[in-house]
């Protein structure tokens, strides 16, 4: 055979020897994904962090905070990439009574002057089941971190008047207060307690996919 025919062959099989001895890869990168988990702001004028607790035994007091915030990433197609870091300013909190608002703030439930704020960062997705699942993480309140797991629901995806994609959710767990340091109590002349320990705890958020 012609030596100059042999030469082709001879650097193709050169440059294959080089790419096997450096790991390169020849082949091009795989396309990126639309559906990657992207980041979601929160949406607070449609959105409400909410909680309810026994009074007396007999009836229950309700409340809210308005000063909350949340990093959210997630693909609303692969629910288990869900990732939520939540932050909630005590200092916040309404029941609609201003001196109990007040006690709450004290050193007696929250400590807001030593504790401003309390935090849920979620660890884990479980149990999807269409659009509900699980939401495991930490929940750090008066400096005290617990494991908690809400309920969650993805409501629905929408596109808004100015096309950005929202998303909503709903959320609840139980916590006992006592397990975050907040124990104070009194009792009735009944020899009732007049706070109870369980708090139950309801999110109702809504995101905008990118920044709001």
């Amino acid at each position: 055979m012609n030596r100059f025919a042999l030469l082709p062959a001879l650097l193709l099989a050169a440059a294959v020897a080089v790419a096997g001895f450096t790991g390169l890869d020849s082949s091009p990168p795989p396309p990126s994904s639309d559906t990657d988990p992207v980041a979601w702001s929160l949406d607070p004028a449609h959105s409400e962090v909410r909680f309810g607790i026994t009074h007396l035994a007999i009836s229950r007091v309700t409340g809210k905070f308005h000063d909350y915030d949340a990093s959210v990433t997630m693909d609303p197609d692969d629910l288990s990439s869900l990732s939520v870091d939540a932050t909630v300013r005590i200092e916040s909190i309404d029941t609609g009574n201003e001196k109990r608002d007040d006690h709450l703030r004290s050193a007696d439930f929250f400590d807001a002057s030593n504790h401003p704020e309390m935090r849920f960062v979620s660890n884990e997705i479980t149990n999807v089941n269409g659009n509900t699942f699980q939401m495991k993480g930490d929940l750090m309140i008066r400096g005290t971190t617990k494991p908690v797991v809400f309920e969650t629901e993805l409501l629905g995806t929408a596109v808004d008047n100015e096309g950005r994609q929202r998303a909503g959710f709903t959320a609840a767990t139980t916590i006992n207060r006592k397990d975050f340091g907040l124990t104070w109590n009194r009792v009735t002349e009944a020899g009732g307690l007049v706070v109870g320990e369980d708090v139950d705890i309801t999110l109702d958020i809504q995101t905008i996919r990118g920044d709001a």
